[in-house]
């Protein structure tokens, strides 16, 4: 039987080095160039970012979420859910460590579907940092329902001709390429009806009407493109996988970057508490500190209740993935995942910013920051409210309906039950009495 909560020396001595560089090295990028991971390095950035990407790949580090064939170490999910829970105290971090949302999953449908040519023009750019790329899937009308997705590319002679429009395509105005999800045959099912293309920013038709941008920055300075691809033609050879095989080419990039998601949130949480606890022991007020106060003593054992459950279920979740290398196996626990996630960030920001006082709600302080990626994270990679419906739907496969009027656990029957196989018993022991 093996059952073990220890990482392997070996290995914790590289998350030991991973913590101190990202709070020594990393975490400052995030106040010196803000908002701008995602924007190509050039000049003074480039000089002060580019040694840091070295010295991770010296260090066996550099997108460890791929294989050695790509340049990767093949770490598992679990090992993964360590280094990202460090990396999520940051927005460089994961820039620094080659393994930044959405080109992880771009990067990884890419090197499952994608062609040789595909992996030499696209994959191989995206691994060495050298550009970036965009997820072109959802679409204004249809939120969270890709089977109303309308956006078309027909066939035309050797070329698809691509027509329709993307909403919240994040990155599309710094990424190099984007992949783009649309209709290719309206006469079966939306699930083998689509297809996914790659296609350079700069095709004629291609047009970013506007960046949408999160609360907080300023109106067309975001990063969340709404896309009109008008009369957009690329090759046959731009199509990823095969024709109707977008949504199982989705499921594959989205199941890794729902567990992703969480593993970086627990950073971000802890985050908040190490400045809570902070705070309670450094401030006084009515005579003793916040950390004497037992509202502020419930709200860090609150949070700290809250963030060990979510970290032991997600590390448990990251160990399914490794066991059985199947993400539509493990989709339940996956799912699950996505719906704590937001309520832990939210709450532990919150308890944060209130233990902060007025100095809290500042921008001063990251904790509306904190408490607005929660709301993010309860859409991003689709919402909470459809998540729940996937977990119950998984939870009651394992269940059947009572074949009497009364439940199963109704207790008269079960007494009934338990005087038939202990009725003899149960008079010696009254008679005793």
């Amino acid at each position: 039987m093996a059952w073990d909560f220890e990482t392997d020396p070996e290995y914790q001595e590289k998350l030991d080095w991973v913590d101190q560089f990202v709070r020594e090295e990393v975490e400052p990028l995030d106040l010196a160039f803000p908002h701008m991971q995602f924007v190509p390095l050039e000049g003074k950035r480039r000089e002060a970012i580019d040694p840091l990407k070295e010295e991770v790949r010296r260090q066996g580090l550099w997108a460890t979420h791929l294989g050695p064939e790509l340049g990767g170490q093949g770490y598992g999910q679990l090992k993964l859910a360590l280094l990202n829970e460090i990396l999520g105290r940051s927005q460089w971090a994961s820039v620094v460590f080659g393994c930044q949302a959405p080109d992880t999953g771009n990067a990884e449908i890419i090197a499952h579907y994608g062609t040789d040519e595909q992996k030499e023009r696209y994959l191989m750019p995206l691994l060495n940092g050298e550009c970036f790329s965009s997820y072109s899937m959802t679409e204004p009308h249809a939120g969270a329902d890709p089977t109303l997705f309308k956006t078309q590319a027909v066939k035309d002679g050797d070329e698809w001709v691509i027509n329709g429009w993307k909403y919240f395509s994040s990155n599309a105005k710094t990424a190099s390429f984007l992949i783009v999800m649309a209709v290719t045959n309206t006469d079966v099912s939306p699930y083998k009806g689509m297809s996914m293309f790659l296609v350079p920013t700069d095709t004629p038709g291609v047009k970013i009407v506007r960046n949408v941008g999160l609360f907080g920055e300023p109106v067309n300075e975001g990063s969340h493109a709404l896309i009109h691809y008008e009369d957009v033609r690329v090759p046959d050879e731009a199509l990823l996988g095969g024709e109707g095989q977008a949504f199982v080419i989705a499921q594959t990039r989205l199941g890794g970057g729902r567990i992703h998601h969480a593993m970086r949130t627990i950073g971000m949480a802890q985050k908040a508490i190490d400045m809570m606890c902070e705070r309670a022991l450094s401030r006084e007020t009515a005579g003793s500190k916040l950390a004497d106060k037992q509202f502020v003593q419930g709200y860090i054992a609150d949070s700290y209740a809250q963030l060990v459950q979510f970290r032991l279920f997600v590390l448990y979740t990251a160990w399914e993935i490794d066991k059985y290398n199947d993400y539509k196996r493990v989709r339940k626990d996956i799912a699950t995942a996505k719906v704590v996630m937001p309520t832990v960030l939210h709450d532990i920001a919150w308890r944060a910013m209130q233990v902060h006082g007025a100095l809290g709600t500042t921008n001063e302080m990251p904790f509306m920051g904190m408490v607005h990626g929660a709301a993010v994270m309860g859409l991003a990679d689709g919402p909470t409210e459809v998540h729940k419906v996937t977990v119950a739907r998984q939870v009651l496969r394992d269940y059947k309906e009572s074949d009497d009027i009364w439940p199963t656990q109704w207790l008269p029957k079960r007494q009934e039950a338990a005087r038939a196989k202990y009725g003899q018993y149960m008079e010696l022991e009254v008679g005793n009495l």
